[in-house]
């Protein structure tokens, strides 16, 4: 048809309109049109609506005879129409519509609607000019309540809060019926926020207001609370929420048994496990999932294997993540045949394993030098769907590093790059730090420049490398350098950096600048390590300091750390060099003891001890 057709033909279905007509004939016309015709002829002739106002949109949109579809479309054409959406869209125009659409029951559409209000500059207002407009002349008793309740939530959703609690108290003072489930979206979003406080207020709220209480919402105020480390806050109210009769469920009790595994309180822990107990509270697979994580990582891999098989007894189906978190704790501490006895249950149990579950094994037999297992477990994890992430190729970086492929390392970079993984610090680091290990300190040097070329930012770790590689070759000046750029540039040195410069000046026979490293980390709260001491140790007994080496050898003691089997063979050595035998035996004995095994250079010590005459006093 064409244009002349359908301008000849919208003329006739809606008349031109003349300014000497009210609003409301006006209104009348246009709604007549959206009844016969649809928005067509006025998508075609816009001109028709060029005395529009908001007056008129507001008597087109009320007109029951027109329908709710009809009144949607002529509010979304008058939107994308920038000319009307301005002027005569305004706030009244959109509690209209809403009106109709709530009749219509289509409340998805309304909620949008109110998203738009309270996101758009230029409609958003104070609540109470919103609800003025919600409940100007409406007959439908129900539509405040159910709009105000919508407003809540879209409120609670863009986290504007103050007004979601301002339309509930609005809600609560006008005796309208306050949904539950909309006052737990506002909890959650006031959680997820970490606003714990406002949260709990919030619930005390619901409770004055006789709002239906449910074991959810006392739940996600709890876990708000024992997330801030709050636990005893958390347990005082779920004792006033059980006197009220809602009975905690197996969430509520793993917050606090997340929660005190985090603090690592484990007679709290023991102490809520026995409440679960006492008021029948059976464990789900996130309480297990929970609980091994917690042995897992105090090193008690035997109790997280039993709270393991107490699930299989009590007939609690583990998932993928539960196995994974048994696999990855066993790979840490070296248990390979036990994390792929594992994997094998895994799979034999139907379930397929996520590359989590593929990246923990990797990790662990790259720890273990088994990179050809590796590589099996690389196909293997591929063939299944699995893409490799830059974690993983990090961990194998890592791996071929330790193993002495170094080159293997910088080839696996390579793809890692082309396949759109960017190299990072942890990268370069640990390319950088296997060719040290080599003694290929020029390449090192030359890989970190590289980083800093490419953009990438060294960190604490990088440029504690550097400064290795610069005190391995006695370039003192170069370290130090180093050392005092990084801290200007905000990045803290760490007890290993420190660590890193007191061993170079010891090699270099250079004590006393290593005690002024050791006192200059005390002074800025940065605590000596047992490696700190053992090399100062060493050091003294390299240099016939034996009475040095024993005050740093017992000061050890006193600051709570662990003598390693390093200390100890640092120590005896140097009492048998200078003929102390008694003094190295004693320590020998003590050695054993503390259940370390002496290697050969604490026997080839000793037996030198009983040869070496001692000097005369």
């Amino acid at each position: 048809m064409s244009t002349q057709k359908v301008l000849k033909t919208a003329s006739t279905v809606l008349p031109s309109i003349s300014p000497s007509l009210s609003n409301q004939e006006i209104a009348q016309q246009i709604a007549q049109t959206l009844i016969n015709s649809g928005l067509k002829p006025l998508q075609t002739t816009p001109s028709l609506l060029s005395y529009l106002n908001s007056d008129i949109t507001h008597l087109v949109l009320s007109d029951p005879h027109v329908s709710s579809q009809s009144c949607s479309s002529f509010f979304n054409f008058l939107r994308r129409n920038e000319s009307f959406a301005s002027q005569k869209l305004d706030l009244r125009a959109h509690v209209t519509l809403m009106r109709r659409l709530y009749g219509a029951r289509k409340f998805a559409q309304m909620k949008n609607m109110l998203n738009c209000i309270v996101t758009d500059d230029n409609l958003r207002c104070p609540v109470p000019i919103i609800i003025s407009l919600i409940e100007d002349g409406y007959s439908e008793p129900t539509f405040a309540e159910k709009l105000c309740d919508m407003l809540m939530r879209v409120y609670a959703d863009n986290k504007m809060f103050e007004a979601a609690i301002e339309v509930f108290d609005y809600m609560a003072k006008n005796g309208f019926e306050i949904e539950e489930r909309s006052c737990f979206v506002l909890l959650l979003a006031l959680k997820r926020s970490d606003r714990a406080e406002e949260c709990l207020g919030f619930f005390r709220r619901m409770i004055e207001s006789d709002v239906l209480i449910t074991v959810y919402s006392m739940t996600s105020v709890i876990d708000g609370l024992c997330r801030r480390g709050e636990i005893e806050r958390g347990r005082g109210l779920m004792v006033e929420m059980v006197d009220r009769g809602i009975k905690p469920s197996v969430i509520t009790y793993n917050s606090f048994v997340n929660a005190y595994v985090e603090r690592k309180d484990f007679v709290g822990l023991n102490e809520i496990l026995s409440l679960m107990e006492k008021d029948q509270v059976t464990y789900n697979a996130a309480t297990y999932t929970i609980l091994i994580e917690s042995y897992g990582s105090s090193g008690n891999i035997e109790e997280a294997e039993k709270v393991f098989e107490e699930m299989h007894k009590k007939g609690i189906e583990a998932d993928v993540h539960v196995y994974t978190s048994i696999i990855s704790w066993n790979c840490r501490l070296g248990n390979m045949k036990r994390a792929f006895e594992l994997f094998d249950e895994l799979t034999e149990r139907g379930f397929s394993p996520n590359v989590h579950t593929y990246g923990t094994l990797i990790n662990g037999v790259c720890k273990a030098g088994q990179m050809e297992a590796a590589e099996m477990l690389v196909n293997e994890m591929q063939s299944k769907g699995h893409d490799l992430n830059r974690v993983i190729f990090n961990t194998l970086m890592d791996g071929y590093c330790k193993t002495g492929m170094v080159d293997e390392a910088l080839r696996l970079q390579g793809f890692m790059e082309k396949k759109g993984f960017e190299s990072d610090e942890f990268t370069y680091n640990v390319i950088a730090s296997g060719m040290c290990k080599f003694n290929r300190h020029e390449d090192a040097k030359r890989l970190l420049f590289i980083m800093v070329e490419k953009g990438v930012t060294p960190n604490t770790v990088n440029l504690t490398t550097l400064i290795d590689i610069h005190c391995k070759e006695g370039n003192f000046g170069e370290a130090k350098r180093v050392f005092t750029e990084m801290e200007k540039k905000g990045q803290k040195p760490t007890t290993v950096t420190y660590n890193v410069l007191v061993d170079g000046y010891i090699k270099k026979g250079k004590m006393k600048e290593a005690y002024r490293l050791k006192d200059e980390m005390e002074d800025k709260g940065i605590m000596p390590d047992t490696y700190t001491y053992t090399s100062l140790v060493h050091g003294e007994s390299v240099y016939g300091n034996v009475d040095d080496a024993i005050k740093m050898f017992e000061e050890m003691s006193s600051k709570g750390l662990v003598r390693t089997i390093a200390t100890f063979t640092a120590m005896i050595s140097g009492l048998s060099k200078v003929g102390r035998s008694d003094e190295a035996f004693k320590l020998y004995d003590e050695m054993m003891k503390s259940g370390l095994t002496p290697d050969d250079r604490v026997y080839s010590s000793l037996v030198s001890s009983l040869h070496q005459v001692r000097p005369s006093l």
